[in-house]
C-alpha cells in the first residue's frame, strides 16, 4: 500500500489540529512543514511533529513533493497560496475555511477551480464528526418523516463560522444547494479583521429542495454554553415532520423520534477525539479522491465557493433590501458599498 506524503504550510494553533489526525491514518506521512514569518512557532512544530522545516513553502514543495498539501493560513493569503500549489503541480490541497476574504479574490478562485488539476478540499471536517453523522443519518433513515426546517447559529463573524454553518445545514440536507437569501447584517468594525465580515448577520436561506432555514451569525446569536469563549458557541437544528435533531460542537447533541430519544453533553475529551476523527476522515477522503477522480471529497472547493458566494448574496441582500437568488454574480464594487452602508451606523 502507498504511503501519501503530506505538508503543511502554516504552523499555528490550527495546525495542530491538522497534524493530530495522522495519528489516525496508516497510509499518510506528514513530512514537512513551512512558515515564513515566525521561527520559533516553525521550529515548535516541526520538533512536535518530527518534519522536516522550510521558511519557504515553495522550496518545501519543490524539495518534498508532498502528495497533499495543508494550507493553514489567514483568508487573504489563501488565492497566492493556492496558485502556487497549482503552478508546482501538488496532486491535492486541503485549505482552511473561510476560501475568500471578498469579491476578487472568490472570482478568482472560481477561474483557478475550473482549470487546475490540483485537487482542492476545504476543512470543514465536521462531515466526519461522529455525533454530527448520527444526527444525518437518523435523518437519512427517514425515521423522522420528511425535513421541514433547519436553524443554524455561531456567535463568530460571517467570516469565521458562517461558511462552516452553511456547510453543516447543507449536510443534513442532502446536500441540497443555497438557491435564496434573505436578510441583514450590521457592524463595520470587523470588516478591518483578519476574518473580515460584519460583526452581525441574521437571513433566511431556500435550499433548492424548498427546505427553509434561519441562520444567525455574530454576538446577537445565542449562546449554547455557560461559557464567554466567543467560538464555542455554534449550534444546528434539524426539525422534521416526526422529530428532530441537533448538534453543538461544544455543547450537547440530540436525537429524538417517535422510536427513541438520545443525546448528551460533548465533554472535552470526547470533543478532542471526534475532532481529530473528523480530520482524519476528511484527510482519507482526499487521499481517496488522488487515488480516484470519481471520488470527489465532499467538502470540495467547488462547493465552497457556492457557500462563500451565499455569503455575498446576503451583503447584496442587506444592501438592496430584498432577496438574492442563490448563484449570482456579486457586483466588483460589492464590499466598498457595503462599507458605506454599514459606515452610516458606526456605534456598536
Amino acid at each position: 500500500m502507498k504511503t501519501y506524503r503530506t505538508a503543511i504550510i502554516g504552523c499555528g494553533r490550527r495546525a495542530y489540529g491538522h497534524a493530530n489526525a495522522y495519528r489516525l491514518i496508516s497510509n499518510a506521512k506528514l513530512v514537512a512543514c513551512s512558515n515564513k514569518s515566525d521561527l520559533s512557532r516553525r521550529r515548535k512544530f516541526a520538533n512536535t511533529y518530527n518534519t522536516a522545516s522550510y521558511s519557504s513553502a515553495k522550496r518545501m514543495i519543490e524539495e518534498e513533493k508532498p502528495d497533499l498539501v495543508h494550507l493553514v493560513t489567514m483568508p487573504d493569503q489563501s488565492l497566492n497560496l493556492l496558485r502556487m500549489v497549482s503552478e508546482l503541480g501538488v496532486p491535492a490541497c486541503l485549505v482552511e475555511k473561510p476560501i475568500a476574504y471578498g469579491v476578487r479574490d472568490w472570482q478568482q478562485l472560481c477561474e483557478l477551480e475550473e482549470k487546475s488539476t490540483t485537487k482542492f478540499g476545504v476543512s470543514k471536517q465536521f462531515r466526519w464528526h461522529p455525533r454530527l453523522l448520527e444526527c444525518r443519518k437518523v435523518l437519512q433513515s427517514g425515521q423522522l418523516g420528511r425535513l421541514k426546517w433547519l436553524n443554524i447559529s455561531a456567535r463568530m463573524n460571517l467570516s469565521a463560522q458562517g461558511t462552516h454553518m452553511i456547510d453543516w445545514a447543507m449536510f443534513l440536507n442532502n446536500d441540497s444547494p443555497v438557491s435564496q437569501v434573505f436578510g441583514n447584517v450590521g457592524g463595520v468594525k470587523p470588516m478591518d479583521s483578519s476574518y473580515s465580515s460584519p460583526a452581525y448577520g441574521i437571513a433566511e436561506i431556500v435550499f433548492a429542495n424548498g427546505i427553509r432555514g434561519f441562520w444567525h451569525s455574530g454576538t446577537s446569536a445565542p449562546m449554547v454554553i455557560k461559557d464567554p469563549t466567543i467560538y464555542k458557541h455554534t449550534h444546528i437544528m434539524a426539525c422534521a415532520e416526526l422529530g428532530q435533531v441537533s448538534f453543538e460542537e461544544f455543547g450537547r447533541w440530540l436525537i429524538q423520534s417517535p422510536l427513541e430519544s438520545r443525546g448528551g453533553h460533548i465533554s472535552d475529551g470526547d470533543r478532542n477525539s471526534y475532532n481529530d476523527i473528523a480530520q482524519a476522515g476528511l484527510i482519507k477522503a482526499m487521499l481517496d479522491w488522488i487515488e480516484n477522480d470519481q471520488q470527489s471529497v465532499a467538502t470540495n472547493l467547488k462547493l465552497a465557493l457556492h457557500q462563500w458566494n451565499t455569503i455575498l448574496g446576503l451583503y447584496t441582500s442587506a444592501i438592496l433590501r430584498k432577496p438574492v437568488e442563490i448563484p449570482f454574480n456579486p457586483s466588483n464594487d460589492l464590499i466598498v458599498r457595503l462599507r458605506s452602508a454599514l459606515g452610516q451606523f458606526p456605534l456598536e
